[in-house]
């Protein structure tokens, strides 16, 4: 050990970089600022498997019980921090050298959100040694420095509410004593910086001075449209009812922060929609890439509708981890692991009609749902990703010694069927395939390596900021049509924006009568446009349902297979005794909106109170 230290310190004089030489020019303060996009964990592929979806949309198998996703459902929410994290396996806390390695399961957002706040506040300290530089070169390093400061304590505030708000290099040798902010303090705070960011930052990197001098590699650097998502976002979330209500007291909207809101999204959804921006949808036909390659060179998915991404350490990580998380075990894949879709969630994926399913067991003559026939005639996005029973999930050959290959060609999910493990399998008569190729099992090889699949779910994509304007344009101007003065569509227009690239009916008359109706039907949009994407958790927290019933139910879909089965098209099959089981409730009070901070941080001093409950 000594003689390391030795070794440091005895350096020589030409590895020294004097302060005023590392943020003199364009070049050396980009490359002091590129390490913050080493901050930014990458949840779909932090640990061999992964957990992301944390409200009534997903149930694990039962083989194992250390992803915080269980600790969830046991009421347990000390389970994202290290300290209750035997394995390891969480995206929000962990150990190591995070910002200065390639190591994807190191990249964990406490650790990496302080850091990268504190260098933010570096790097915006010593802006005036920037004197070898242009304005627009300034302007490039000063905008990303704020989003990331900015975008850190986003991350945090959504979850633990109102923090102190760090926009200053901290002394290393005086107390702390910042208080906690209210939600709304805090979200004015990130609002200037993202406010200044956007001011500052270019729509296309490719278009600026800096930016040619790595032309065609600048798809992740912050950019104005990704400082407006989260401008929008931000003011959003102050305006929903959870974080509304701990700021002023009202558990409703707040009318003015909606209006900030829909302004912002109607900046940004202006310059998309006038052909300005990097961002345009996918078309459906495109869908997947949204999540995930295969076949090209680990291209990393997000297409031209990710707006923000985590960098990729290592592609083939998600290969060996989430790409093998979804399929039963040990029929389609190896692992323990795996994460379902619970029914009760699925049901909010409606009619190609664009009607919803108002019980599944149940026949709709309106909807045109059929109990008999619960496949046929849904809404496209369905059928993009669930597996349901009868889907052929094996395309190729199946070896000879395989027991009933039927069983496994084609998704045995109904009661009693072979998909139908609790430990390794489906719990709930459902399969997600969102994320994964029909091709990803161990016959047809489409994890293998050589397919060079890439998995990757982005923080934001275009889709959530039309559906973020509704619902912003909706509650600030009280209409189903209420519309932001800086944008074209209102709020149903931005809806049925992305129910036409998915080939659905448009928002139903019956849901544009008053804003509660129309919200319920956008809160369904939201569940199916974004499902298994991150942010039901969320959403239910905000919209302050977590602990409503049947948002603490977590049900599987229970029936019998019945007459011809047929293989060409799943969604002829008929079925009978159709029905819901309940698998589990979750018990939660208050204190559940809001996860706990650590008792080591709050005891630090007294300002920097434990969130209420814990």
């Amino acid at each position: 050990m000594f003689a390391s230290c030795e070794d440091y310190l005895e350096r020589t004089p030409d590895s020294v970089v004097a302060p005023d030489d590392a943020f003199r020019n364009f070049r050396n303060f980009q490359g002091y600022t590129e390490e913050l996009y080493s901050c930014i964990p990458d949840f779909t592929n932090a640990y061999w498997t992964n957990s992301w979806n944390w409200g009534d949309d997903e149930i694990q198998s039962t083989a194992r019980d250390f992803h915080f996703d269980v600790k969830i459902d046991n009421g347990n929410f000390w389970g994202w921090q290290r300290e209750h994290d035997g394995w390891g396996a969480g995206w929000m806390d962990g150990g190591g050298n995070p910002a200065t390695n390639n190591d994807r399961m190191t990249k964990r957002l406490w650790p990496l959100g302080w850091y990268g706040i504190r260098k933010a506040n570096l790097g915006l300290a010593n802006l005036d040694k920037m004197t070898d530089a242009t304005d627009e070169e300034r302007n490039l390093v000063k905008g990303q420095l704020l989003f990331f400061r900015a975008w850190f304590h986003l991350q945090f505030i959504q979850y633990f509410g109102g923090l102190p708000y760090i926009d200053t290099v901290l002394p290393s040798d005086e107390p702390l004593r910042l208080p906690r902010l209210s939600y709304h303090e805090s979200a004015d705070k990130i609002a200037k910086d993202l406010r200044e960011a956007a001011d500052l930052l270019p729509l296309d990197w490719d278009n600026t001075d800096p930016g040619r001098r790595t032309l065609g590699k600048n798809a992740l650097r912050i950019n104005k449209a990704m400082a407006l998502g989260y401008l929008g976002k931000n003011y959003l979330y102050a305006a929903s009812p959870l974080m509304n209500s701990v700021s002023t007291g009202s558990r409703t909207y707040h009318a003015e922060y909606s209006r900030k809101a829909a302004e912002a999204f109607g900046e940004l959804l202006t310059l998309v929609e006038s052909g300005q921006t990097l961002y345009q949808l996918l078309p459906f036909a495109q869908y997947s890439t949204n999540f995930y390659t295969t076949g090209q060179n680990w291209r990393m998915p997000g297409g031209t509708e990710a707006i923000f991404r985590a960098p990729t350490w290592g592609a083939n990580g998600s290969n060996w981890g989430t790409s093998k998380q979804y399929q039963p075990s040990p029929d389609l894949a190896d692992g323990d692991v795996k994460f379902v879709p619970t029914s009760n969630y699925v049901n909010n994926y409606g009619m190609a009609n664009g009607l919803p399913i108002k019980d599944i067991t149940k026949a709709d003559p309106e909807s045109g749902y059929d109990p008999e026939f619960p496949w046929r005639g849904r809404d496209p996005r369905f059928y993009h990703d669930i597996v349901y029973d009868g889907v052929k999930t094996v395309q190729g050959s199946i070896p000879a010694d395989v027991k009933e290959p039927e069983k496994v060609r084609y998704a045995s999910l109904y009661t009693g069927g072979r998909f139908r493990n609790v430990t390794t399998g489906s719990r709930t008569g459902y399969l997600l395939y969102k994320f994964i190729p029909i091709n990803a099992n161990r016959f047809d090889g489409g994890f293998d390596y050589g397919n060079s699949l890439h998995v990757k779910v982005p923080y934001m994509r275009l889709a959530d900021v039309y559906l973020m304007y509704a619902e912003a344009a909706a509650q600030a101007y009280g209409s189903p049509s209420g519309k932001a003065p800086n944008y074209s569509k209102n709020a149903t227009e931005a809806i049925n924006v992305l129910r036409e690239r998915a080939g659905v009916g448009p928002v139903a008359t019956k849901f544009l009568g008053s804003v509660d109706a129309f919200m319920s039907e956008l809160r369904r949009e939201r569940a199916v446009e974004l499902a298994y994407e991150g942010h039901r958790f969320n959403d239910l927290r905000r919209w302050l349902m977590l602990i409503e019933s049947p948002y603490t139910i977590k049900k599987s879909i229970e029936f019998d297979r019945i007459g011809e089965f047929n293989t060409q098209d799943p969604t002829q099959n008929r079925v009978a005794n159709i029905r819901e089981v309940v698998i589990l409730e979750r018990k939660f009070s208050e204190k559940h909106y809001w996860l706990p901070l650590k008792n080591a941080d709050v005891n630090m001093y007294s300002e920097l109170y434990q969130n209420p409950g814990w």
